[in-house]
C-alpha cells in the first residue's frame, strides 16, 4: 500500500510538471505566431508578475499566518532598486535631468540588479521586521501598511532626489523586450519578452515551493496552525517569522522589478495601498494556503481587469439603441460584483489548499 501510494504521488508530480513545461511551450509558440501587440501577452507579463508577488505574499499569510499589508512597499522599494542601477549612463543626464545625473554612475546587468532588489527588499523587511513582527493580527497589519506608506512618501523625497529622482519618474531602463533576439539591422528574429518573465517568475516560486516543503516550511506551518503548541515544540518563533518576511520581502522585491520592466517606468506614487489589496485579493480568491491558486487567481484577475472586461466602460450601440449603464468605470462595478460571487461559492478560494498535483490524484482516485 505505500509504494502504491507513493507511486501515485510520483506520477501526479510528473503529470504537472509536464503540464507546466507544456504551457511554457505554448507561450514561446504563440510569441512568434501572434503579433507583439496582442492584448495575451500584456495579460500572460502582468499576470507572471503578479504571480510571483501573490506567492510570495501567500508565504505569510497562508503558509505562516503573518497578516501583513506591506506588499507594495516592498514592491516599490524593488523597482527603484532595480531602475537606478539599470539606467544606462548615456541616459542618466535626461532621466536625472534636475539633478545633475544622479548620483549612481555606473550599470549593473540584468538579472544582477532583479538579485540586488530582492536583496534590498529583504534588508530593509530584516529592520522593519525587528520591532514590528511581535505585533499580532490586525496590529501587525496596520503597522506593515504604514512601512509601505511611509516608503513612498520617503522616495519621493527631493533631498534623495540624486538617488530617486525625487517625485520624477525614472526611466529608459531595459525592460522585457530586451530579450528579444535581433539580427544585425535590428530587427528582431526571436521573441521572447514574454517568455523570459513566465521563466524568472517560474523559478522564483519553484523556489519557495521547496522551501514549503522543507524543514522550515513545516515549521513555518505548525506556527501558522498553533503558535504556543509550535513553540512547545522548540520551533523559535520570531527567528521563523523574520525568516519568512525576509524571504517573502525578498521575493516581492524581484516582483517589483519585474512590474518595472512591465511598466516600463517607475515613479514611487503609483505603489498604493491599492495596489497590496490586489494582491491580497488574488490570494484569497485563489486559496489562502494554495501556491497553484495564486498563480491561476492571478492570471484571471489580470485578465479580467485588464483584456475581457474592457468593452464595458465604453459606450455600445445596436443599430440605433444605446446599451444603457455601459460608462467608463462600470467595468469595476462588475468585476467587484464577479468577485462577490467567487467570495460567496468558493469559501476558500478556487484551490482551497490543493496544489496542481493533488487535481490529478483526486481523478485518478475518481476513475479507480
Amino acid at each position: 500500500m505505500q509504494k502504491q501510494g507513493k507511486k501515485s504521488i510520483s506520477g501526479a508530480t510528473w503529470v504537472s510538471l509536464c503540464l507546466i513545461v507544456l504551457v511554457y511551450v505554448l507561450v514561446f509558440i504563440a510569441e512568434q505566431v501572434l503579433p507583439p501587440t496582442s492584448m495575451l501577452f500584456t495579460v500572460l507579463k502582468k499576470g507572471a508578475t503578479y504571480a510571483l508577488i501573490a506567492v510570495s505574499m501567500n508565504l505569510l499569510n497562508g503558509f505562516t499566518g503573518i497578516f501583513s499589508l506591506g506588499q507594495a512597499g516592498f514592491m516599490l522599494i524593488g523597482a527603484y532598486v532595480y531602475a537606478v542601477f539599470t539606467i544606462p549612463l548615456s541616459q542618466r543626464m535626461s532621466v536625472y535631468q534636475y539633478y545633475d545625473g544622479g548620483i549612481v554612475q555606473f550599470t549593473l546587468p540584468i538579472f544582477v540588479a532583479m538579485i540586488l532588489a530582492g536583496l534590498v527588499a529583504a534588508f530593509f523587511a530584516f529592520l522593519i521586521g525587528l520591532p514590528v513582527l511581535r505585533l499580532k493580527s490586525d496590529y501587525l497589519a496596520i503597522a506593515t501598511l504604514g512601512f509601505a506608506e511611509i516608503v513612498r512618501a520617503v522616495f519621493q523625497w527631493d533631498k534623495l532626489g540624486p538617488l530617486t529622482n525625487g517625485s520624477n519618474m525614472l526611466r529608459m531602463f531595459p525592460n522585457f523586450n530586451n530579450f528579444n533576439l535581433t539580427d544585425a539591422e535590428g530587427h528582431v528574429t526571436v521573441y521572447l519578452s514574454t517568455l523570459i518573465p513566465f521563466l524568472i517568475s517560474g523559478v522564483c516560486i519553484a523556489l519557495i515551493v521547496l522551501l514549503i516543503h522543507s524543514g522550515y516550511g513545516r515549521a513555518l506551518q505548525a506556527i501558522r496552525d498553533d503558535e504556543i503548541a509550535a513553540e512547545a515544540m522548540g520551533i523559535n518563533l520570531f527567528h521563523h517569522k523574520e525568516l519568512s518576511f525576509c524571504i517573502s520581502s525578498f521575493f516581492a522585491g524581484v516582483g517589483g522589478a519585474m512590474l518595472a520592466m512591465y511598466q516600463t517606468t517607475v515613479q514611487a506614487k503609483s505603489f498604493t495601498s491599492a495596489m497590496t489589496y490586489e494582491i491580497l485579493l488574488i490570494v484569497v480568491i485563489g486559496g489562502i494556503g494554495s501556491v497553484t491558486g495564486s498563480v491561476i487567481s492571478s492570471f484571471l484577475f489580470v485578465a479580467c481587469s485588464e483584456w475581457w472586461l474592457r468593452f464595458l466602460d465604453e459606450k455600445q450601440m445596436i443599430g440605433t439603441f444605446e446599451v444603457p449603464l455601459l460608462r467608463n468605470g462600470f467595468r469595476l462595478v462588475v468585476f467587484s460584483v464577479v468577485i462577490m460571487i467567487v467570495v460567496l461559492f468558493f469559501r476558500r478560494g478556487i484551490m482551497g489548499t490543493k496544489e496542481l498535483p493533488d487535481l490529478f490524484r483526486k481523478r485518478k482516485g475518481a476513475r479507480t
